[in-house]
């Protein structure tokens, strides 16, 4: 029978403090522990535990959830935080606007292919050192961006930025796979939703404000200071969680072996896929949204912003609801398939607006169908993530590199899609949402093929 969650240390009823705890095997991972040192305290107090070991364990769990949560959100930071400077950034550094949009490019490009080389670092020398290595590197970087003098020099450290901060999302994922199994991981993605779901919202606010009071220099100045809080907390609070008997010895051969046997995992690569052309869903609503909404819709900045941050928060509340409600009473698969399902209908939905279907539709039938399909990503983007990494207890900073670098690279590949017929029209936009989430439904359906394993489960296979 598959495993029902929780924490491995809960599941195997090993005490990790207190009397009994030196004399057996720590298991790989306690769920919430900051280290594999059997001295730590625990994110989830066992039942029977005392007033102040249960105490401690929440203050650990609380303290795990927020340090990922930071790497998580520090990528989103840096993209978007930087987003209302781009035109002083060009008048500042003389260069056309398309040189200077190649500031976000080699960011993003960074942050897919870093995830590839991190990875498989994780894997071999343990998480903490290629994540300290990856922070030092993205706060000399990023204060270098403060200091270049030309668009070129700008670009070529924004990719170093890139490369070096995409540490803190592979290796946050690989974290939780080593902390937490079954629908624990899932609530856990779900929990980390909540925060890297923040950050797009609030990074484009805070950008702002700092350009009320210095240029765009400081933008990269407040992100160097917050790199280094970052590093500093996990260099202090973020033990290592891969124990040495389960990191892999061999070197880039090694690697690639490794990530070729993950792609061969045909349930693998369907849960990978299929994440990843949902991220391409998102991706064509951020790329086209202000487009469609202010321009064709002809609702104003504020509006927009709005209509942005409530999606966000249906996104984030749906998230919760799936970790906090469905995981552990309704199979992960189940709620995948309904989330990918809704998605879809929302897709169609929007497409049948855009077109005219209906006639001439307002601004509000359109935010709707767009509500609705955001919202529904905080049941896919979760979920996908839990059963993929699931299936990948000794490899999941491989692991965690190839979902990433999926979702990063079919995201870039469809954001440009949707504005391939021009200003007028938000069909692009409509019709790659739907391509990308009927094509997240068949490799869900053909490559996963959750019934085969409903059907085994039930057997007792």
């Amino acid at each position: 029978m598959p495993d029902s969650g929780g924490s491995r240390a809960q599941r195997a009823h090993i005490p990790t403090t207190g009397a009994g705890a030196d004399d057996r095997p720590v298991p790989h991972g306690d769920a919430g522990a900051l280290s594999v040192d059997p001295a730590a305290p625990q994110a989830t107090a066992p039942a029977g535990l005392p007033g102040p070991a249960a105490k401690a364990a929440r203050r650990t769990g609380l303290l795990v959830t927020m340090v990922l949560g930071g790497l998580t959100a520090l990528p989103p930071l840096s993209m978007d935080m930087y987003l209302p400077a781009l035109p002083a950034v060009t008048d500042s550094l003389s260069a056309p606007a398309a040189t200077i949009q190649l500031t976000l490019t080699a960011c993003l490009a960074g942050m897919a292919l870093g995830q590839l080389v991190v990875g498989p670092m994780s894997d071999r020398w343990g998480r903490r050192r290629p994540l300290l290595l990856g922070m030092v590197v993205y706060v000399l970087a990023t204060a270098i961006c403060a200091l270049a003098p030309t668009a070129e020099l700008l670009i070529g450290f924004r990719l170093l930025q890139g490369l070096a901060g995409a540490a803190g999302i592979v290796i946050a994922r690989a974290v939780v796979r080593d902390l937490y199994d079954g629908v624990e991981m899932a609530r856990f993605f779900s929990t980390l939703m909540l925060i890297s779901g923040v950050a797009p919202v609030i990074a484009p606010v805070i950008g702002g404000q700092v350009l009320r009071i210095t240029d765009w220099r400081g933008i990269f100045v407040v992100l160097t200071v917050v790199g280094i809080v970052l590093t500093l907390v996990v260099w202090k609070w973020l033990h290592e969680t891969l124990p040495p008997a389960d990191r892999h010895t061999g070197g880039v051969a090694d690697a690639l072996r490794t990530m070729r046997g993950l792609l061969a995992d045909r349930v693998f690569t369907g849960y990978m896929v299929a994440g990843g052309l949902a991220f391409a869903v998102l991706f064509a609503y951020i790329a086209a949204s202000p487009f469609v909404v202010q321009e064709i819709y002809g609702a104003s900045p504020q509006t927009f912003s709005l209509l942005f941050g409530l999606n966000s928060i249906g996104l984030i509340t749906v998230g919760q609801i799936n970790g906090k409600l469905l995981v552990g009473r309704i199979s992960l698969d189940k709620v995948l398939g309904f989330g990918l399902a809704v998605i879809v209908l929302a897709a169609v939905a929007l497409l049948l607006m855009t077109t005219g279907v209906f006639g001439e539709v307002g601004l509000v039938p359109v935010a709707a169908g767009l509500f609705v399909l955001m919202s529904a990503m905080g049941l896919a983007m979760p979920n996908t993530n839990a059963q993929a990494l699931m299936r990948t207890k000794h490899a999941a900073g491989s692991a965690s590199a190839l979902l990433g670098t999926s979702s990063f690279l079919i995201g870039a590949v469809a954001s440009p899609l949707v504005g391939i017929a021009g200003e007028d029209t938000a069909v692009p936009m409509a019709l790659v949402q739907v391509v990308c989430a009927v094509a997240a439904v068949a490799c869900f359906l053909i490559l996963c093929r959750p019934w085969q394993r409903a059907g085994r489960e039930a057997g007792g296979l």
